[in-house]
This record gives structure tokens, sequence and C-alpha cells, in this order.
């Protein structure tokens, strides 16, 4: 009796210590607001992944910046004390650098086109950032940058001449801006509002979503119809803190956040033209632009490009990218 109570016991303390080497906490950072499409895209994920690992594998989700600024998110993921992030192109781009090309000004024109080139370049991405230490888990889509301003805007010497947000901490991409004669502002994000109402900066870029938000097109009410760049993102998790995860059930995780992934790029889309037609009714002049006027945007597009290529991103990458545009657009 004594010998089957102590194999009893061995054999719980065997199953016992099974169970905790494969129960995995993922902490996620998140800029995305609490009960936003994204913030609620990730917990869906975190469901799902617990219902296909047993209740093993739980995404403990932060939320509205509470894990800090993207740049201190990557921060945390290198010392362990946060497992992933969800990072807009401003993360992804300190990570991997190559990725600002995806950011190019009016170098991608459409979703059409952006799905295109992602399905020949993602694959390049995905093992870079996976070089640098971190699995992607998803990508995301969170509308297309257009410019905002307090007076109407048509050509890039309209735009000069007014004060343009500048989002800090990438001084290089900032001085192309600058070299090409635009008056950019640097200031956090946190603070446009108040330097929108002070006259600090009377213009900015970002996609209609967050200027609806924010409600910072009250201020700058006229809004550039060109699609000037998207803003895509991406979620990754600590390359060692994936490699914990059972290789069983890998694929099967991927598969899943892809899935709702794709569900949030669609919803994505119905909610910018929403975020539009709200902005409308409460303002918002949009200004098309005559074909004359965007061809002088793609020659300050140009410009731009050969000051950044070989600083912040490589003639490679953009090559490979130029490419897929070019084949794109023939078919």
């Amino acid at each position: 009796m004594k010998k089957k109570i102590v194999l009893v016991l061995i054999f719980m303390f065997f199953i016992f210590s099974f169970y905790n080497l494969y129960s995995l906490t993922i902490k996620i950072g998140s800029i995305a607001p609490a009960r936003s499409p994204w913030d609620k895209a990730l917990k869906k994920i975190s469901r799902e992944w617990k219902k296909i690992s047993n209740g093993k594998i739980n995404l403990k989700i932060y939320p509205g910046g509470i894990a800090g600024s993207e740049r201190a998110m990557i921060r945390k993921m290198k010392i362990g004390t946060l497992s992933g992030s969800l990072l807009s192109n401003v993360g992804l781009t300190s990570i991997y650098p190559d990725f600002y090309v995806i950011n190019i000004p009016l170098l991608i024109r459409s979703d059409k086109e952006l799905d295109f080139v992602l399905k020949g370049i993602r694959p390049i991405f995905e093992e870079q950032i996976e070089n640098k230490g971190y699995k992607v888990m998803m990508w995301s889509m969170a509308g297309w940058i257009k410019f905002f301003t307090k007076t109407k805007v048509a050509t890039p010497d309209d735009l000069k001449k007014q004060r343009l947000f500048f989002t800090t901490g990438k001084p290089i991409i900032e001085q192309s801006w600058k070299n090409a004669g635009f008056n950019t502002i640097p200031i956090e994000l946190k603070d446009l509002m108040v330097s929108l109402q002070s006259g600090m900066v009377n213009a900015f870029f970002m996609p209609p979503l967050v200027a609806a938000s924010g409600q910072y097109f009250a201020l700058a009410p006229n809004m550039m119809s060109l699609n000037v760049a998207p803003v895509y993102g991406a979620v990754v998790i600590n390359k060692n803190k994936w490699e914990r995860v059972p290789k069983a059930i890998r694929k099967e995780l991927l598969l899943i956040a892809e899935k709702i992934a794709k569900e949030l790029d669609e919803e994505t889309k119905v909610l910018e033209v929403e975020a539009i037609n709200t902005m409308k009714e409460h303002g918002l002049i949009i200004n098309k632009l005559k074909q004359e006027d965007i061809e002088k945007w793609e020659k300050e597009s140009d410009i731009n490009v050969k000051f950044l290529k070989g600083k912040v991103f490589s003639n490679e990458i953009y090559q490979k990218i130029k490419k897929l545009i070019i084949e794109y657009r023939n078919s």
C-alpha cells in the first residue's frame, strides 16, 4: 500500500511538473486603447489560444499604452518583462529599419496594391524581424495616412507654408522633410491637441480613425483626398518566449491569429469610412486633388526617397517593392 501511495505521488508530481512546464503567460503591451477594435481582436486571440492549448497559454493584454510607448515596450521585450507588443510602423522600424519602405509617401496607393505588395514582401519582413529576435504573431492595418490642415492644401508648396506636426524620435526622417522645405514641428502625439489649440502647429498627418477619435480634425478641418501611405503594424513576440510554446500547436495558433487579423482589417476599412462620414457631418472638408497636383506630390516623394535610401532603408528592399508595384500596375 505504501509503495502504491508513493507511486501515485510521484505520478502526480510529474503530471503537475508537465503542466507547469507548458503553462505559459504571454504579456502583450499595446498602444491601442482599451475596447478599440485592435484591443478586442487581441482579446479574441487570447480566448482562442486558451481554447487551442487547453487553457495552458494565457495572453495578458496591457492596452492603451499602460506598458509605455512603443520604444519602451521594445526595451521591456529585450529584458523579458514584456513578452510581446502591438507595434505600429514607428515601433517596427525601430526593430527593422527597412520596414520604413512601406511608409514612403505615395509609393503604395490603394488597399489592393498594398495586399499584392505584402504578399510578396511579407515573408522577407518576417524573416528579418525574426533575425532581430522577434516572432510576428499577426499583421494589422490601421488605415491610410491623410494630411489634415487648418486651411486648404493641394500641393507640396501649400503644405510647406504650414506648421506641420511631426512625431518625435525620427531625426533622419524629419531632416528629409526639412531639407525639402517643410516646416516640421516635432512633438509627442499626446501634446497634439494643445499644440493645435495654441497655434504651435496647424497641420498634421494621420489615419482618419485617429483624427476622428482624438477630435484633432476639428482644429484642422481640411483633409486632402490623397492616400499618403498605409499605417501597417504587427504584434510581435519575443522569440525566446515564442519558443516555449509547444511546437505541435504553433501553426494552429498563428492561423487563428491571421484569421482574426483579416477580420480586423475588414472592420477597420468600414470604420474608416464611418469616421470620415462622421467628421464630414461635423465640418470636415475633403479637398480632391487634380492630376497635376498629384504629379507634384510624386516628384516630392522621389526627392524624399533619394535622401533616405541607404540612410533609413536599403536600396535592395526598395527595389524589391518597386518591382512588385510595377508588376501589379502592369497587370
